[in-house]
C-alpha cells in the first residue's frame, strides 16, 4: 500500500486480522502456561498509550526523560559518527524522539530518507502526515509490521542506521534478544549501523519506584491488559481484583511486572472457548524490563555481528546509547 505523496510511502505487512490472530495465540499460550504470562505489547491500546504518557511524566519514572536528555546532548555526535543517509526507527509510534535525530542528521548534511516502523498503521499514518509537513524535502517510507520478524520488509539502498530506542530491548527475554539482534544484523549490509538504547543497572530502590509509582498510574497501566482481553476476546476479568506487583530479579537483572490475584477466580475467555483458574495470591507476569551493564551490551552486540564503536551515557549512568556497526 503506497501513499499518493511523491516523497511518502507506506507499506503494510501487518493487518488487523494478523494482529487479532496474534492476540488470540499469545493469550491462549500465556493463560495456559505455568506460570501464566502475557506479552507487554498488549498494554498499548488507546487507553494504555495515554496511561504510558502519564507514566513518562511521573517524578519516579526516569527512563524517558533521561534518554531524551541524553539524545539532546549526544545527537550531533551520533550524526557525525554515523554519516547515514537513511534513519530507520523500530517501534516508532509518533516518532517524537526521532525528530532530534532527523534534525541532527539533516544539519550534518547526510539525511535523505526516514523509515518509521510500527505495528500500528494508524500511528504511522499520523506520523507520516505530520513529518511530511515538517520535512517536505525528506523521503518518508513507513513500514507497518512486527519488528521481531518483519525487518526483511525494510527498504534497502543508501547507508542505513536502524534506531531502536526507549530501552525496548529490555522487554525481550534473553533468547528473544539474541534472535532479534541476529535478525537486525541479517538485514543490514556491512558498515550499516544500529543505534541501541538500553537502561542500565542502578540501585534497586530507584528502579522499583520507577515501576511502582506512588500515584498508582503504573498499576492502572498494568491492569489495562485485562481490559484489552475483556474487550477483544470477550473475557470477564475483574481488573480491580488484581494487584500490581513490581519486583527486581537480581539474578537476571530485570524488573518484573506482575498481576496478583486477590482471590480465587475462574475467568472465561469466550473468543477462545477457554476457562482460566486463578488461585488467591497467584501472579501472572505481564512485563520484564531488563537493565544492562556496559560489558554486557558490548558482548550482546558482538555475538550478533556488531562492533560497538561509540557509547554515550548520562552522568548518573542510568541510560546508554550505543552506536554499533555491522561487520
Amino acid at each position: 500500500m503506497t501513499r499518493p505523496n511523491r516523497l511518502t510511502e507506506l507499506d503494510v505487512h501487518l493487518t488487523a486480522a494478523d494482529a487479532e490472530a496474534a492476540l488470540r495465540a499469545d493469550a491462549r499460550a500465556g493463560l495456559t502456561a505455568d506460570p501464566k504470562e502475557l506479552p507487554p505489547k498488549y498494554f498499548y491500546d488507546a487507553r494504555g498509550s495515554e496511561l504510558f504518557e502519564e507514566i513518562t511524566e511521573l517524578p519516579e519514572y526516569y527512563p524517558t526523560r533521561t534518554e531524551r536528555a541524553l539524545l539532546e546532548e549526544s545527537v550531533a555526535a551520533i550524526a557525525e559518527a554515523s554519516g547515514a543517509d537513511t534513519v530507520v526507527e523500530l517501534g516508532s509510534g509518533s516518532s517524537a524522539k526521532t525528530r532530534l535525530l532527523l534534525d541532527a542528521f539533516r544539519a550534518a548534511g547526510t539525511l535523505r530518507r526516514y523509515v518509521p516502523q510500527d505495528v500500528s498503521e494508524a500511528a504511522l499514518r499520523g506520523a507520516l502526515d505530520a513529518l511530511a509537513v515538517e520535512y517536505p524535502d525528506l523521503a518518508l517510507h513507513g513500514v507497518a509490521g512486527d519488528f521481531t520478524k518483519d525487518l526483511t520488509a525494510l527498504p534497502t539502498g543508501g547507508r542505513r542506521m536502524i534506531a531502536f530506542l526507549g530501552g525496548t530491548i529490555g522487554n525481550l527475554r534473553p533468547a528473544e534478544r539474541t534472535a532479534f539482534l541476529a535478525h537486525v544484523r541479517s538485514v543490514l549490509e556491512p558498515g550499516e549501523q544500529l543505534l541501541l538504547g538500553t537502561g542500565l543497572v542502578i540501585d534497586e530502590p530507584t528502579l522499583l519506584a520507577a515501576y511502582d509509582d506512588a500515584a498508582g498510574v503504573t498499576a492502572e497501566f498494568n491492569r489495562n491488559v485485562l481490559h484489552v482481553l475483556n474487550r477483544e476476546l470477550r473475557a470477564d476479568f475483574l481488573p480491580e481484583a488484581f494487584a500490581h506487583v513490581a519486583a527486581w530479579d537480581a539474578e537476571h537483572e530485570w524488573i518484573e511486572m506482575r498481576l496478583r490475584a486477590e482471590k480465587d477466580m475462574r475467568v472465561r475467555v469466550e473468543e477462545l472457548d477457554l476457562a482460566v483458574d486463578f488461585a488467591e495470591g497467584e501472579e501472572m507476569r505481564t512485563e520484564i524490563s531488563a537493565k544492562f551493564r556496559p560489558a554486557g551490551v558490548r558482548e550482546m552486540l558482538a555475538q550478533a555481528g556488531f562492533d560497538l564503536g561509540r557509547w554515550w551515557a548520562d552522568e548518573d549512568r542510568r541510560f546508554a546509547l550505543s552506536l554499533a556497526t555491522a561487520v
